[in-house]
């Protein structure tokens, strides 16, 4: 399996995982409002090119800025907006570890 198909799975699989362990009331709603938050890669269409697989989206994507991470925190202290902070900090975090891993790749190559 490639890695961008299981990068992908785990935008689904973590925030179910989640919403499961610590919204077990409405795990399903948080779900699907943590999986809507995979809306913030919109902002990849900005780049060009759109989809770079060696690219890290952590503060390259308007969306994935460290001032947009910042809001994306103080969204989890509104209880209004809890799940969709959360959701958008967990997407924030798997591409983080997204680009530890290239750069792992990449030192590991030389």
């Amino acid at each position: 399996m490639s890695l961008s198909v299981v990068h992908i799975a785990y935008h689904l699989l973590i925030p179910g995982l989640i919403a499961f362990l610590f919204f077990k009331k409405r795990w399903r709603q948080a779900w699907l409002i943590m999986a809507l938050t995979m809306a913030v890669d919109f902002d990849h269409l900005m780049a060009n090119p759109v989809y770079d697989p060696n690219r890290c989206s952590i503060n390259f994507h308007p969306l994935h800025s460290y001032i947009a991470i910042l809001f994306y925190c103080i969204l989890t202290v509104i209880p209004k907006f809890r799940m969709v902070g959360v959701g958008l900090l967990l997407h924030m975090a798997i591409d983080l570890g997204e680009c530890f891993r290239m750069q792992y790749l990449q030192s590991a190559l030389h």
